[in-house]
């Protein structure tokens, strides 16, 4: 397949509201423009955007969002504009930062990690290797981790931010061509959904302790963890610091599994610094401990079957695992874009879980393999050195 050929991009470095609108009534002709960011996160709970690239097939702007002279306003109104496709890579966390600044989720979007899972890329593969696969053109990396919030911008800073969104240009061609030939355009539009919906971005204390790495096993663990979480969650907010800066995971979950409902208990865990429990914060979080003990475990989440002790699904689950990895192989999909380990885990529980995997293509390309696999009506064996499915 020949690669598009885009006129060489006309660059400019943007400090100006005028000159922004400007820019973005030109975007605004185009069918797509390819977008990316430039943040700080390392020492605050909400990241500080710093830049913002965005290139149509003619023209390429660096937007310093730091500038003196600049209201982003024109730049939210191009990432509304429903005719324009906005094209991503990895597109989360630059999607996270639209809706912490401007409350709103920009609209149509493209993945181009998203797509490159779906065509069988691997696993959240990074934009320097995608773009070399692709194009074979090496990405500098020197300015990747360089501090995004000194002025002036350097010309290796602004070389770097043009790079990202110029050679994505040619990236969502050629993926978006494959995807067209090989029929899975709409996998990833289904994918699309979940990134434009508000509830992925919302930072809600509440369900904070779905994203700590730590299982609980007992439904008085879970209690306590998900209150704890909230705590810890409502104070990073609210100092605006890193999660990690209030209270690490790992202490978190020792936390949930020791409930520590006085300040002399939660001295005692090794953990938590010296003195740290007569604080205030700490007095706080024993406050949040109780909470969870309190907590009617009726209210609680559902845990899954992995999560339960003494939970004999063990054996269904690793099957589910090698029928997954078949799958994937046969079809050249990301095995992570159509199943995860927990997906597996609900779905060896019941045949009715409600998971993606169960829903739409998955269900067409694993989910229905899947439930006969549990029903006994398919047997997995090995053929020339390679897995197989047998119906029974």
């Amino acid at each position: 397949m020949n690669m598009p050929q885009f006129t060489p991009p006309t660059t400019a470095t943007i400090t100006r509201t005028e000159d922004l609108a400007a820019a973005c009534a030109r975007f605004a002709t185009h069918e797509f423009v390819t977008v990316d960011t430039e943040f700080l996160r390392e020492t605050t709970f909400w990241p500080k955007l710093c830049v913002v690239q965005v290139a149509s097939p003619d023209e390429a702007v660096v937007v310093d969002a730091l500038a003196d002279d600049i209201d982003l306003a024109p730049l939210f109104d191009l990432l509304r504009n429903e005719k324009v496709l906005k094209v991503f890579h990895a597109a989360r966390q630059d999607i996270e930062i639209v809706w912490h600044l401007a409350k709103f989720i920009p609209a149509p979007i493209f993945d181009t990690q998203v797509a490159a899972m779906v065509l069988g890329y691997g696993d959240s593969i990074a934009y320097d290797q995608l773009v070399h696969r692709i194009t074979g053109a090496p990405i500098d990396k020197s300015s990747r981790f360089t501090d995004w919030s000194r002025r002036p911008l350097t010309p290796a800073q602004v070389n770097y931010a043009v790079s990202d969104v110029t050679h994505l240009r040619d990236v969502y061609v050629r993926l978006a061509a494959s995807l067209r030939k090989r029929g899975r355009t709409h996998w990833v539009l289904d994918e699309m959904s979940v990134l434009t919906s508000p509830d992925t971005y919302r930072q809600a204390p509440e369900d904070a302790w779905r994203r700590i790495g730590g299982r609980m096993r007992k439904p008085r663990d879970l209690a306590v963890l998900i209150e704890v979480a909230a705590w810890r969650e409502r104070e990073a907010q609210s100092k605006n610091v890193p999660r990690s800066r209030v209270l690490k995971d790992d202490a978190l979950t020792e936390i949930a599994l020791q409930a520590p409902d006085t300040a002399e208990k939660l001295g005692a865990i090794r953990m938590i610094p010296k003195g740290w429990e007569r604080s205030r914060t700490g007095l706080d979080l024993v406050e949040a401990v109780k909470l969870g003990l309190a907590r009617d475990q009726a209210s609680l989440p559902r845990m899954s079957p992995q999560r339960a002790a003494g939970n004999s699904a063990g054996a269904t689950v690793e099957l589910l695992k090698v029928l997954l990895k078949m799958v994937a192989e046969s079809q050249g999909v990301a095995a992570k874009v159509i199943a995860t380990t927990d997906d597996l885990d609900l779905i060896a529980d019941s045949d009715e879980a409600d998971v993606p995997a169960l829903h739409g293509w998955r269900r067409e390309l694993f989910g229905e393999k899947a439930l006969a696999l549990k029903k006994g009506q398919l047997a997995l064996a090995i053929d020339k050195g390679k897995v197989t499915a047998i119906p029974r």
